[in-house]
């Protein structure tokens, strides 16, 4: 009897130390082995996220699971979990808003930035761009004939446009905030003339500020608004559909900062997260983007979308990264104090 409850006793501490060195601490958690799975915080549309996830999880086998929200909703989200990290990595977003969470995320030197151009990526590697994002005008030419057609900031001004124009909230969305940024920075942001044009400009928009910037360029081509402020790379879709829409590259300068990815610190699932980053910049997958997506790519030996010039024919203000990323909350402030005063 003696001999029998010993065997199993031994047969008992055999599974036991089996099931504590299997690597994981929960279904699909990983501490040292390997799990199945990765959390992808990202408010990129849901074209970006179906094409590149399907693709991703067809060829690694990893499970994506993903957590869609606007930018300033998701580094807020990020900020609370830094003690416990729920998600893995964070796709998409502006640059310099990355940069203002920088240390909630994990250095990562990926081998793809051997085709990326330094100015693409963190100094120490907290982040890496993913496309360089020109702000545009994007107009409904069902409502506005060439003529009148916006050319500059400044134009939406013109009392034609007053209460018409479609704008995301800063605070929220990271192209939103880019373009105000943008904006300030075209007009001066040290002589005080660049807070007298948003100051204008929040007067033109009649106080209506959109939820997410998805719902800018869809009330475009809806002909919800007469004009919208947008990203490049969601307006020119609609252009080679034949939408009745026009991109219009402000005269008066805009910006061209990446929208970025980034891995969480702590990230529970971290070489499936580095996988994701490799992934996303590897040639294929830039390529896939560029020619289904019309994202401009990082990588230099990628081919640009069908339709758009080379960067050096737009007007490229002088975007200062450092101040739009280190005074975020400090802007936003500002901004919300021109929409409290009107």
């Amino acid at each position: 009897m003696k001999k029998l409850l010993k065997s199993l006793m031994l047969i008992a501490l055999v599974f036991s130390l089996a099931a504590c060195g299997n690597g994981k601490t929960g279904e699909g958690e990983e501490t040292n082995g390997a799990s199945d799975n990765v959390t992808v915080y990202s408010p990129h549309p849901s074209e970006t996220l179906n094409l590149v996830v399907k693709e991703f999880e067809e060829k690694t086998k990893i499970k994506v699971d993903v957590v869609a929200a606007g930018t300033g909703e998701l580094l807020k989200r990020v900020e609370s979990e830094s003690a416990n990290p729920l998600g893995d990595v964070f796709w998409g977003g502006g640059a310099e808003s990355l940069e203002s969470f920088k240390e909630y995320f994990e250095p990562y030197k990926s081998p793809e930035l051997e085709f990326i151009d330094a100015a693409y990526y963190a100094d120490d590697f907290t982040w890496t761009g993913g496309s360089p994002l020109p702000m545009v005008l994007m107009y409904n030419t069902n409502l506005i004939d060439e003529a009148n057609e916006p050319k500059a900031w400044i134009d939406l001004l013109k009392p034609e446009f007053k209460g018409q124009i479609a704008m995301a909230d800063p605070a929220k969305s990271g192209s939103a905030y880019t373009i105000l940024v943008t904006m300030i920075q075209a007009y001066g942001k040290d002589d005080g003339k660049g807070w007298e044009f948003a100051s204008d400009f929040y007067d033109a928009i009649e106080g209506k500020i959109l939820g997410s910037s998805t719902a800018v360029y869809k009330g475009v081509a809806d002909g919800e608004y007469l004009v919208g402020l947008t990203l490049e790379k969601e307006a020119q879709p609609y252009v080679l559909s034949g939408a009745p829409v026009k991109i219009i590259y402000p005269e008066d300068g805009t910006s061209a900062v990446p929208d970025g990815q980034a891995i969480i610190k702590g990230a529970k699932n971290m070489e499936n997260a580095k996988k994701f980053i490799d992934f996303v910049l590897s040639k294929e997958t830039q390529q896939i983007m560029s020619d289904q997506l019309s994202r401009r790519s990082i990588r230099s030996d990628a081919t640009p979308p069908e339709g758009l010039g080379g960067l050096d024919t737009i007007k490229i203000i002088d975007y200062n990264f450092d101040w739009a990323a280190n005074e975020k909350t400090a802007i936003l402030d500002q901004w919300k104090e021109i929409v409290i005063g009107n």
